[in-house]
Formats: structure tokens, sequence, C-alpha cells
């Protein structure tokens, strides 16, 4: 089997399997708290406060997805040249 082939039957299963998901929310809760938990780890011991550690969690968030937008532009222009 080609790469190509390889790439479309694997389209085509993650399609069938999302088509047949009833409760998409519920099938994907445990990669979104795991990627809140990783922030909230991350977040300093220092810092007690629950509401605290909740903005602190969210800033970090934040950042994470503004490096990404970063790299993404920088990618975009590099292969514009």
């Amino acid at each position: 089997m080609t790469p190509a082939e390889r790439t479309l039957r694997a389209r085509i299963a993650a399609n069938t399997s999302w088509g047949k998901t009833v409760d998409r929310t519920a099938r994907t809760e445990a990669a979104r708290k795991a990627l809140h938990d990783r922030f909230e780890t991350q977040v300093p011991a220092e810092i007690t406060d629950p509401q605290a550690r909740a903005v602190a969690a969210e800033n970090l968030r934040k950042a994470h997805y503004q490096r990404m937008a970063l790299r993404s532009a920088q990618s975009r222009a590099r292969n514009r040249v």
C-alpha cells in the first residue's frame, strides 16, 4: 500500500468514526482535561489561591497558543520566499 493510500484509508476511518459518534463532547473530554491539567501543573507551587492558579493556568494556555501561532506565521513567511 502506498503512503497516499494509507493516508486516504486513515481519513476514511477517522470520518467514519466521527460520523458514528453521538456525543462529541464526551469523546474529547479526556483530551481536554489532560490539556487543562498540563497547564495547571506548570503553575508555580507558590501560587496557592485556587482562583489565582486558574488565572495563571489560563495565561499559560494563551501563551502556548500564541507561540504556536507565531511559529505558524514564521513558517508561512519562510515558505513564501
